[in-house]
């Protein structure tokens, strides 16, 4: 009796051994993969009050909306060393409407240095701002994906991301841009379109409608370069722990998160 009693109890472990290993191998099968998805914790989290007017794209500071938002610095070293006050300084505000997020930048920059005119060359080494937009603030990889985007918005005025097909493509519907330069002061304004993660290059996409309460996950950088081969600075508006700091093109939990407000 004893052994009979042994002999069902080990079936019985073998049994539960097989259907735990074949629960872990069939996961694909029978998970959704957004079960299996990082789970963003926030932080940076920053209040933006909405525009009651749009601001106009002019590089100029003077939009009623400007007057009530609060400038943030763009003081974190992702790249090289920390520049001195004389060759950049960088700060950013952010409002918005139900169509779209703005975003003003004053940059200050002693030299503007656009290597190649090919927009989709080499883009990062040439002087441009970098805007890092998760609609949906879920975080995770973006680096060939749609779940964020890395908009690279040059002195010419292309944007430039990466696409599925792991090739650079321009965005230009999705950012319109002002720049205005006197001596070595920049201001910038953006007007940023919001799509989430089902974007498809190619297709018609609906734009993601804004309102209070929204949440975004949210960076924004400068890549700065006075005449080098390679860019000699990527200063950023997030800190991000660790040895390695270039990690925005490719994960969005790096990204400081927005809420919308009134």
């Amino acid at each position: 009796m004893i052994r009979s009693h042994l002999i069902f109890i080990f079936f019985s472990l073998v049994i539960l051994s097989c259907k735990k290993n074949y629960n872990h191998n069939n996961l694909g099968q029978n998970t959704s993969v957004e079960d299996f998805q990082n789970v963003k914790k926030e932080h940076q989290i920053r209040e933006v009050i909405k525009a009651e007017i749009t601001p106009s794209l002019d590089g100029n500071m003077n939009d009623p909306a400007w007057q009530q938002a609060t400038w943030y610095p763009m003081d974190q070293r992702w790249i090289g060393e920390y520049p001195k006050f004389n060759d950049f300084f960088g700060r950013y505000k952010i409002t918005w409407t139900p169509e779209a997020l703005y975003v003003l930048v004053e940059i200050k920059d002693d030299v503007l240095y656009d290597q190649y005119d090919d927009p989709l060359k080499l883009w990062w080494d040439d002087d441009c701002v970098e805007i890092f937009i998760d609609a949906d603030n879920s975080g995770g990889n973006h680096q060939y994906n749609n779940n964020a985007f890395a908009y690279h918005i040059a002195l010419d005025g292309n944007v430039v991301d990466l696409a599925s097909d792991k090739k650079p493509v321009l965005y230009n519907s999705h950012v319109a841009t002002k720049r205005v330069t006197k001596n070595d002061i920049s201001v910038w304004e953006f007007e940023i379109i919001i799509y989430d993660k089902t974007y498809e290059e190619g297709k018609t996409n609906d734009a993601v409608i804004l309102k209070k309460g929204h949440k975004l996950g949210f960076a924004i950088a400068y890549n700065d370069n006075d005449g080098s081969k390679e860019r000699e600075n990527f200063m950023g508006s997030v800190f991000i722990p660790g040895e390695e700091k270039n990690l925005g093109w490719i994960n969005a939990d790096v990204f400081g998160t927005i809420i919308l407000s009134e």
